[in-house]
């Protein structure tokens, strides 16, 4: 009777240790792999060159921040509600969602024309929620 009350009360702590534990690692945000993302932002500015590929560029740099909030487990069935929940870890939200609209608008709109202070603003605000969710470098000028 003792051996069997001993047996049971070590397999009741065995597994809820290993369910914190499993719970305790499923939340924690993973590393981003920063190469991955430096490489798709290096692209997007080659896109950014020509008036002609301003909404592709648009779109790639939504798509990386899509992809980063995945990866660092922000839940959400959508981007719009992915980054509702990341709006904490992001210092500059406003910026990440009018990039996030302003893709949308070019998406609904077939015949909205892009500016190019619209696209400025859209990808300085996308870039900077890349760097909050760590995709991007935080790196700062270097001063001579």
């Amino acid at each position: 009777m003792i051996a069997s009350l001993i047996i049971t009360t070590v397999t009741v702590f065995v597994i809820v240790g290993l369910g914190l534990f499993w719970a305790k690692r499923r939340r924690r945000p993973r590393i981003l792999d920063k190469r991955h993302f430096k490489k798709g932002w290096a692209e997007l500015q080659k896109l950014c060159r020509d008036k002609k590929t301003w909404p592709k560029a648009l779109t790639t740099a939504d798509n990386l921040l899509d992809e980063a909030l995945r990866k660092r487990r922000v839940g959400g069935k959508n981007m719009g509600e992915r980054l509702v929940k990341a709006q904490h870890l992001l210092s500059n939200n406003d910026g990440a969602w009018y990039g996030h609209k302003l893709r949308n608008k070019l998406e609904s709109d077939s015949g909205f024309r892009l500016k190019e202070s619209n696209v400025k603003t859209a990808l300085v605000g996308i870039r900077q929620a890349l760097k909050d969710l760590g995709a991007l470098p935080n790196e700062q000028p270097k001063r001579k």
